[in-house]
């Protein structure tokens, strides 16, 4: 699967890198974020940030990416932790005030960091996994937030950091729950499920994003 998942990658970005496909990448900034000029987009654009973010589009299901979108239009004030980031590190800084993002690659970090150096409103922090650093990052960072994002490593334990974290009303977006090893930790957490299913940014195949709430 890992190496289907790199050839596919891998030719993605050959064919956007295309000339003949600038007209279809200036139209598709422009396209309905749901629709499929959008997606369409978005899967030759896979781990390309510098062509995923023009985009405005996370790398989560596209349902659920409107539903967070409308929660966010309901806090203009947000606070906003993400374990893993990406394009939606600046998708998410669009929509809300304050964006705190740990990341546990250095060179992903890197590359990252000079995309969105010109967003003011983030934070965009590397920690190794092989200490407490990583999943601990949130109570670094202090206080509670409107939305919290698990969508890098060690996510079980990173929901359970995260928990403690949310505002009153606020949702932790946790990514690819269709996996079956993170089953018992979201069933266990004491939160509510709303698991969405259907196209997904980025790849070729229907995928799950699940929303916790109180």
């Amino acid at each position: 699967m890992q190496i289907a998942k790199q050839v596919y990658s891998s030719s993605a970005q050959a064919i956007a890198a295309l000339p003949m496909l600038d007209e279809f990448w200036h139209g598709a900034a422009s396209a309905d974020p749901a629709g499929l000029h959008r997606w369409f987009a978005s899967l030759l654009a896979i781990h390309q940030p510098e062509r995923m973010i023009p985009l405005d589009c996370p790398w989560w299901n596209v349902e659920a990416t409107l539903e967070i979108d409308a929660f966010l239009k309901t806090r203009p004030d947000a606070r906003v932790f993400e374990y893993g980031s990406g394009a939606s590190t600046a998708w998410l800084a669009r929509r809300a005030r304050e964006v705190i993002s740990v990341e546990h690659h250095a060179g992903w970090h890197q590359r990252l960091g000079q995309v969105i150096s010109d967003r003011p409103n983030v934070r965009l922090w590397h920690r190794d996994l092989a200490g407490p650093g990583y999943v601990d990052a949130i109570a670094e960072a202090g206080g509670a937030f409107d939305l919290i994002v698990v969508d890098g490593r060690q996510r079980n334990i990173c929901l359970e950091r995260a928990i403690p974290f949310m505002k009153p009303g606020g949702v932790i977006l946790f990514d690819d729950t269709g996996r079956r090893r993170y089953r018992s930790s979201i069933k266990t957490c004491g939160l509510r499920e709303r698991r969405h299913f259907g196209r997904s940014y980025c790849v070729p195949y229907p995928d799950f994003t699940s929303i916790l709430h109180a």
